[in-house]
C-alpha cells in the first residue's frame, strides 16, 4: 500500500499547523502556465482570456520576494514546459508534523509533477511517504496540530483518507464533505490561527459545517470572494497573512479580527483556480 523512502535529512521538515511562522517553502514558476484542459469552474470562466504569462511571472516573483522578506527560505522547483499547472505546488505534497507525504494526483496532466518533486526530495535526502492509492491532493489537506481536516472531493477519495488516518495514529483525521463543483477544500476553508478559520459554508454539507463551527471562530466569505479565491490566503506567522487586493471587504474584516493583511497582486494566477496557499508547499513552520 505504500512506498516509503528513508534517508538522512539535510533540510528540516516540520509543519504542525497552517499558521506558525513560515520558514521553508517550495514553489514553482508559472512560466509555462496555461489553461488547456479545463479542470475547474474558474478555468472555464477564464478559458478564452487565458493567462498573461509575463504578468503571471512578475506577480509570482513579487510573491516570492514578499515571502523572503518575511523570513522564508523559498525553494523553487524547475519549471517544466509540459507541466502547465506546476505553479500549484501545494497539491503535490503536504507536511504533517515531521513527515512529508507525496500526493497521488488524480489527473494525468498533473502526475508528472509528483516525479519532479520526488527527484528534488531524493536530491535533498528528505524522507517521504508516497500514496499508492488513488487519489489524494494537498489542497484537500488542512493541518491544525492534532486535527487534520481532509476534503472529500473529486480529487481525494474516501479510501485514501482512511489510509492517511492509519498513517497518523496520534491525529484526528476528519473528512469534510463538499459540493462536487469545488476543486479542493482550501478553496472554501482555511485555518488562519489557533481559533479562527475562513469558510464558505454553502459549499459543504451541514454536518461538516457544524463540526468546523464547534472548533473555530468562522469568518464567512461571500460567493464573489470565494470565486476570487478569498479563503486561499497564506498565513506566514504571528497572525500575518497574504491576501488578494481585490477582496477588500474580506481584508477589512480580517484586519478588524486582529490579522495583519499583506496584499499581493495575483490576478493572473487565480485564473487557473488557485491562489497563495495553492502556490506554496510548506516544509517548515516554527
Amino acid at each position: 500500500m505504500k512506498n516509503e523512502t528513508a534517508m538522512e535529512n539535510t533540510l528540516e521538515v516540520n509543519c504542525r499547523n497552517e499558521y506558525d511562522p513560515l520558514k521553508q517553502v517550495i514553489v514553482a514558476s508559472p512560466r509555462y502556465m496555461e489553461i488547456k484542459e479545463v479542470i475547474n469552474k474558474t478555468q472555464r470562466h477564464y478559458l478564452n482570456e487565458n493567462i498573461n504569462i509575463d504578468k503571471a511571472v512578475r506577480q509570482h516573483a513579487h510573491f516570492i520576494h514578499t515571502l523572503e522578506s518575511e523570513g522564508a527560505n523559498v525553494v523553487i522547483l524547475e519549471a517544466k514546459k509540459q507541466l502547465n499547472e506546476q505553479v500549484f505546488t501545494r497539491d503535490i505534497g503536504f507536511t504533517i508534523g515531521d513527515r512529508f507525504f507525496v500526493s497521488s494526483m488524480k489527473k494525468d496532466i498533473r502526475r508528472q509533477e509528483e516525479r519532479v518533486l520526488i527527484e528534488w526530495l531524493t536530491l535533498e535526502q528528505i524522507s517521504y511517504y508516497r500514496f499508492a492509492t488513488p487519489s489524494i491532493e494537498g489542497g484537500d489537506v488542512i493541518v491544525d496540530n492534532t486535527k487534520i481536516w481532509v476534503g472529500q472531493s473529486d480529487r481525494t477519495s474516501p479510501t485514501t483518507i482512511e489510509l492517511l488516518d492509519e498513517q497518523l495514529p496520534n491525529h484526528t483525521v476528519t473528512p469534510i464533505l463538499m459540493r462536487k463543483d469545488i476543486l479542493h477544500l482550501d478553496c472554501i476553508f482555511n485555518v488562519i490561527s489557533e481559533d479562527t478559520a475562513l469558510i464558505y459554508s454553502p459549499a459543504m454539507d451541514e454536518g461538516s459545517y457544524n463540526i468546523l463551527k464547534s472548533s473555530y471562530n468562522l469568518i464567512e466569505v461571500t460567493e464573489e470572494e470565494q470565486f476570487n479565491m478569498g479563503p486561499n490566503v497564506l498565513s506566514i506567522g504571528n497572525k500575518k497573512l497574504i491576501s488578494l487586493p481585490e477582496n477588500k471587504r474580506l481584508n477589512q474584516e480580517l484586519t478588524r479580527a486582529g490579522f495583519d493583511v499583506i496584499e499581493v497582486p495575483f490576478s493572473e494566477i487565480i485564473k487557473s483556480g488557485g491562489s497563495y496557499r495553492c502556490c506554496t508547499l510548506p516544509l517548515l513552520r516554527k
